[in-house]
């Protein structure tokens, strides 16, 4: 479900998809500057990061996983 990864060889450091994320998955790592997933049960698989990374560093799946619905 949502956002699977993000290709470091590709990625130029640049932000956007950090920038763009309406639900707030992504977060830059102070060391490498680089963007990583932080929360990804909250991606939505909108593809906003994917369609707007300049070098298509990321990918998002279109499938999204069902979970057991439990009585608690």
């Amino acid at each position: 479900m949502g956002i699977r990864r993000i290709n470091y060889e590709k990625c130029v450091k640049c932000g956007n998809c950090v920038k763009i994320c309406p639900e707030d998955v992504l977060r830059i790592d102070e060391d490498t500057k680089r963007p990583y997933i932080k929360y990804l049960h909250d991606c939505q698989s909108c593809f906003i990061c994917e369609l707007n990374c300049p070098k298509e560093a990321i990918f998002v799946s279109p499938f999204r996983e069902r979970r057991q619905v439990l009585p608690w």
